[in-house]
């Protein structure tokens, strides 16, 4: 492909993509497919001769565009919103024209700049301690990895990174039982091992219950194993579930443990001053993880990372062999070690992109009105017989189940609930997903894509009341 057929051809699919954006609500929200539909339809070797752009765009739209789950759809309700805008649409565009591998400053310089301020912009519209140092994650599981093995170097004055773990480091890691499934993947990969998991009962509004877990460190201690770590959240995937970040951070400096706070999601309406308020302590923590990419319309991938000890982190993680020395290394951000990767994308040019069309008000905007259609649902549930609201609305996640009078039950109201989901899903006009709560089969209903609007929210929500 020359460069002239590439112009052709970025204009076909710029206008494909802006068709897209503005005609989603006529796509399902979901394939209605079987595991297997796509693979079927896809030859099973590589083609011998270079086919034609043209021929493989067609398949795209023919093949490829069937079997997505639209997560910018109008009726898309589940998990947590990965939402994307215009701008970070158009700077990803940029970022894979220009091919950059973002290593060190040498390799791209105006990418390490750029996003050492743009996390500064960011810590600063969050309200985070100034003392705070940011970088740019692919995710918060591996953030919270990050901070995990950070914590276990620190822990142990950079030994294990030297020699391994000895008999002698039996250290722990705690999190609520509400902590992101992440949490238990990273002990395993930070060598920690899931049975040092140590899950901390939550309570009624599920948030960690802090005296469950200064008991828990004492009876670690006195049996011989390490604190080294907890893991609190802001907004759990669950339920947004808020943990006591203070309390927490004062358990956490009284036993000498790393703090880290996972707010992948609920993070963003930190820019609300109200909502910060409500949390005054939450920077009392060693680190920090909130992702852009799930509710600052940024293109997945984009996770934030903010840390204290800048020196921990580096220490963990640097390697510096002959060949990627550089005359600037004294002076600048070398992101590659501040991670497990060495090649790293630019991902700091969409969220500026993001942010300066936004700007702080724009954003806040959103958010603000995010919230609000979370408690107009909510108010839906609570005035709708036969519906519960399960949980605490606190941010744009409703959590209820349908409860028809009679039926008690919890088994049967978990099989009801259950085949309801799965008949609203199997629409394609909304996509809604489940969790437990209290052993409970729960109905997760999150409103926060970019474009969310109160007419699409009413417009789901009738859908679902005239599909139970």
């Amino acid at each position: 492909m020359n460069t002239e057929e590439f112009r052709s051809n970025a204009h076909e699919l710029v206008d494909w993509m802006a068709d897209y954006l503005e005609n989603l609500d006529q796509y399902p929200v979901k394939p209605d497919i079987v595991p297997g539909d796509i693979k079927s339809k896809l030859p099973a070797g590589a083609p011998s001769q270079g086919e034609d752009f043209k021929v493989i765009f067609s398949d795209f739209k023919n093949i490829i565009l069937p079997g997505m789950t639209h997560w910018q759809h109008p009726g898309f309700f589940a998990y947590f919103p990965a939402n994307n805008s215009e701008p970070s649409i158009l700077a990803e565009m940029l970022t894979a024209t220009m091919g950059a591998q973002c290593m060190l400053w040498l390799t791209s310089p105006a990418a390490e700049e750029l996003e050492e301020r743009v996390m500064e912009w960011l810590r600063d519209i969050l309200g985070l301690p100034k003392e705070f140092i940011g970088v740019i994650q692919d995710s918060s599981s591996s953030a919270t990895l990050v901070a995990l093995l950070s914590a276990r170097e620190r822990k142990s004055a950079f030994e294990i990174n030297r020699r391994g773990f000895t008999t002698a480091d039996r250290y722990r890691v705690y999190t609520s039982t509400q902590g992101h499934s992440s949490i238990d993947k990273d002990v395993k990969i930070a060598g920690i091992g899931i049975e040092n998991l140590v899950k901390i009962e939550v309570d009624e509004n599920f948030a960690m219950r802090t005296g469950k877990l200064e008991e828990a460190i004492i009876c670690d201690i006195a049996a011989g194993y390490i604190p080294m770590a907890v893991v609190s959240t802001f907004g759990t995937t669950s339920s947004t579930a808020i943990d006591p970040s203070g309390e927490i951070g004062t358990i956490c400096a009284k036993y000498n443990c790393w703090h880290h706070v996972d707010a992948s999601f609920a993070g963003t309406a930190l820019m609300l001053p109200g909502i910060r308020d409500l949390v005054p302590d939450i920077g009392r923590c060693d680190s920090f993880v909130v992702n852009p990419h799930k509710w600052m319309f940024t293109n997945f991938d984009c996770s934030a990372y903010f840390i204290r000890d800048r020196q921990a982190l580096i220490n963990t993680f640097s390697i510096l062999p002959e060949y990627l020395k550089t005359d600037a290394d004294k002076v600048v951000n070398n992101y590659r070690d501040w991670g497990v990767p060495l090649g790293r994308r630019f991902r700091a040019l969409k969220l500026w992109f993001v942010i300066r069309t936004y700007g702080i008000s724009g954003m806040q905007e959103k958010i603000r009105n995010h919230i609000f259609y979370g408690r107009w649902v909510k108010d839906q549930v609570l005035s709708t017989p036969g519906l519960e609201l399960m949980s605490p609305v606190l941010f744009n996640l409703v959590c209820f189940r349908f409860h028809p009078e009679g039926m008690d039950d919890e088994v049967m109201l978990d099989l009801y609930n259950e085949k309801s989901l799965q008949h609203i899903n199997s629409s394609g006009k909304v996509f809604l997903t489940h969790t437990r709560l209290d052993g409970r089969y729960v109905i997760r209903f999150v409103a926060g894509q970019t474009h969310t609007s109160l007419e699409t929210i009413k417009k789901g929500w009738s859908f679902i009341l005239e599909n139970i």
